[in-house]
This record gives structure tokens, sequence and C-alpha cells, in this order.
């Protein structure tokens, strides 16, 4: 508990909010290496994932890439990158690194959404006469997109957590509090840079679980609505037993 006080004393300390390392540039560079990282991975997953969904093809080839993309080892792939491409091309390194970690989620998201549809809707959209884009756009993405949102919320929840290890390259981040703390044994320091990268997972976390639950279109979530109010009002109606 002494430990945690000293830690929150350590965050709102004025010399954490001034200077080269200061809490909100740590803040910003966490969130510019996330969000261009899983913007590049969406680019490369989401058209893949799509492509496998909707013709049905290439999923046991999906399967491999993103099980072996979870196994490689983020740090060390780093390593590898920093030393092949050299110490100044550091951030693209690191950015592929997170790429190659962001692409499994995606990638699983993007097709399980679509295979998961019945496919009896897709054949009532064809037997109306729409053409496979108006399918693929009206009909498989919006029924997919919960899932895809769901595979988005565990891509950047990976890549924020594994951003930290870009402070071990001197590329800063929220993990510069706890990589340069440890040898140092400032153990302040270590928890309170760990708090903020839990915060900052457990707000994007939140803000993607309520994005998720609206990414549900209403046609199939009002009969599940409508069947728990029927419940409801038919346990209510029914007469007390003794």
């Amino acid at each position: 508990m002494n430990l945690f006080a000293e830690a929150l004393a350590w965050l709102l300390s004025p010399e954490r909010w001034q200077g080269t390392y200061a809490l909100p540039v740590l803040f910003g560079q966490h969130l510019v290496y996330t969000v261009i990282s899983v913007l590049i991975a969406a680019a490369i997953a989401l058209p893949a994932g799509w492509l496998i969904g909707h013709t049905g093809r290439g999923r046991e080839i999906a399967v491999a890439v993103s099980g072996a993309a979870r196994a490689i080892p983020s740090f060390g792939l780093m390593v590898l990158l920093v030393l092949l491409l050299g110490v100044l091309r550091i951030p693209e390194a690191a950015v592929v690194t997170f790429v190659l970690l962001a692409i499994p989620s995606l990638l699983a998201g993007a097709y399980t959404g679509l295979e998961a549809i019945d496919r009896r809707t897709l054949d009532a959209a064809r037997a109306m006469g729409m053409t496979e884009w108006q399918v693929f756009w009206k009909v498989e993405v919006p029924l997919g997109l919960p899932l895809l949102v769901g595979g988005l919320r565990a891509a950047l929840l990976q890549v924020i957590a594994t951003v930290t290890i870009a402070a071990y390259v001197n590329l800063g981040g929220l993990g510069w509090p706890i990589i340069q703390g440890i040898p140092l044994r400032k153990f302040d320091q270590v928890l309170g840079g760990a708090i903020l990268v839990a915060v900052l997972a457990l707000i994007v976390d939140l803000l993607l679980a309520l994005a998720q639950h609206a990414a549900v279109p209403a046609g199939v979530r009002t009969p599940a609505r409508q069947g728990r109010r029927a419940r409801t009002a038919a346990l209510d109606a029914a007469p007390a037993t003794a």
C-alpha cells in the first residue's frame, strides 16, 4: 500500500509533467506508435480477412499465419529488426514489430465476422438481385462488424501493452519509466509507469467494448431484446404458486 502511495506521488510530482520525458510527451509517443501500427495492420489484414470470409477460401492459411505471428517473441523480433535495418531505422523496426503483432487479431476478426453470418441471409440477398459487391458492403460488412471491432479491440490492447518495450531502444512511450526505473530500483517509478499503461488499456478497452455493442445492427439486437421483454412479461403475468 505504501508503494502504491509512493507511485501516485511520483505521478503527481511537478517534475513528471515537464521536460523531454514528461508524462504527456511519453503518453503521446505511446499513442502515436499504437495508432500508426494498428492502422498499417488494418490496411493489410482487413482486405485479406474480408476476401477469405467472402469467398470461403484460404482460411487454413490465415489460421497458420496468425498462429505463427502470435508465436513470435515481440522483443526478440524488434531487436532482430533493429540489427537488420540499422540503428538509424529504429522507429521503422519497432513499427514493423507492432504491425506484425496486430495483424492476427484483425485478420481473425475480419474473416470470422463474415463466416459467422447465416448463409441463408446471403442467399436471400442474392435472390433479391444484389450483386456480389452489394452483398459484401450492404450485408456482410454490417453483420460482421461486431466481430471485426472485437478483433480491433484485441489488437489495440496487445499493441498498447507491447509498445512499452519501445523504451528499450530509446523510443520513449509509457514504458520508459518502467525500463529506466528497474535498474535504478525506483519501484515507485516502475509502478507509476505500469499504472499509466494499465489505465490507458482499460480506457481503450471500455471505449471499444461500447463500440462493439453499438456495432450490432439494430435488426439483430431488437429480436433479442423483444425476447427478453416477452419472457419478463410472461413471468410477471404468471400466477404465483404456493
